[in-house]
């Protein structure tokens, strides 16, 4: 794929998203789908209450009609590109009902966390079905090495464990305004350059149809934030980012790529492991961003830094992936 071809799909992806976003983000607030805060949450956060949500609609439009219509035009709408837009609509379709939920109930909670991963499951188990029509590979790379490990038919445990994982991750990180389009938006650009390095152009098309349509997004979604993604968004790129990861065989590299949503991840599990064994809180507040904020840090500050955390560690991941 050539750099201007690169560059049209992430021109192309980012334009759709800001002419959707002014017509969606009023028929959000008229249909009354404002974010409902959490209670628990931080103080501060209580004036974004009614702020539209669900905006992840925005720039899921984008990327599939992006994908789709330069897919087609260029003949890289394949098997490969299927699965990708089944994990991303399949997962956006979950955290659409999740959000739905919580907007007719006027509250912070939407499906449950079994009724979630019931419907991770199943889009996750669809997609290793769709990817074994054809050969597939069915080995996980360690990075930095030449060593493989083979899975044969457990590979689906995996792939429903990375899928979910990874979908939670994001979700848990979209807390502040712009942290996930941001964060989101450069591992996928990272993942786009590795599928470059491939030839795996149908997934490269794929990936910088995310990062236009995210950086598109921030331009509503920056704080002050005129819309959130919602589970909509962030349930969608997750899967969605975890699926790359798995077609461009970097399934480890994921861990370095999107090293903000594993630590937003652990800082969680780590908080309520600490709070039941010891009745103690390591962190302020969890997921980790929030404890930044109660030390004292702007929003505007911890999402500056974990963007460029993201930045820093993707270069490194893509740097390794051209030179070792």
């Amino acid at each position: 794929m050539k750099l201007a071809t690169t560059l049209t799909i992430l021109a192309l992806a980012f334009i759709v998203t800001v002419i959707l976003a002014p017509i969606s983000i009023p028929l959000l607030r008229r249909l009354k789908f404002g974010q409902s805060i959490r209670e628990e949450g931080p103080k501060s956060h209580m004036k974004k209450a009614g702020t539209p949500t669900m905006g992840g609609i925005i720039f899921l439009l984008a990327i599939i009609l992006t994908t789709v219509g330069v897919g087609s035009f260029l003949d890289l709408f394949t098997t490969q590109t299927v699965v990708l837009l089944l994990v991303l609509v399949g997962f956006g379709l979950i955290g659409l009902l999740d959000d739905s939920l919580k907007v007719v109930f006027k509250r912070n909670l939407g499906l449950t966390s079994l009724q979630k991963l019931i419907g991770q499951i199943v889009i996750a188990v669809l997609a290793y079905f769709l990817l074994h029509v054809g050969s597939f590979d069915t080995t996980l790379a360690i990075p930095f090495t030449d060593w493989t490990i083979e899975l044969g038919n457990f590979y689906v445990a995996f792939l429903i464990f990375w899928l979910v994982g990874f979908s939670n991750a994001v979700n848990l990180t979209d807390g502040l305004d712009g942290l996930v389009a941001g964060t989101a938006s450069i591992a996928f650009a990272a993942f786009g350059v590795i599928a470059l390095f491939q030839d795996q152009a149908d997934i490269a098309l794929f990936a910088f149809a995310v990062t236009g349509a995210l950086l598109g997004f921030l331009l509503f979604n920056a704080n002050p934030a005129k819309v959130f993604m919602g589970d909509t968004g962030s349930l969608a790129l997750g899967g969605a980012l975890a699926m790359v990861s798995v077609l461009v065989k970097a399934e480890f590299l994921l861990l370095l790529i999107g090293l903000v949503f594993v630590i937003e991840t652990l800082s969680v599990i780590l908080q309520v492991g600490s709070f039941k064994l010891r009745k103690k809180r390591i962190f302020k507040m969890s997921p980790i961003h929030h404890h930044f904020e109660l030390s004292g840090w702007s929003e505007w500050k911890v999402v500056l830094v974990f963007w460029s955390t993201a930045l820093a560690v993707a270069l490194i991941a893509v740097l390794s992936e051209a030179f070792l």
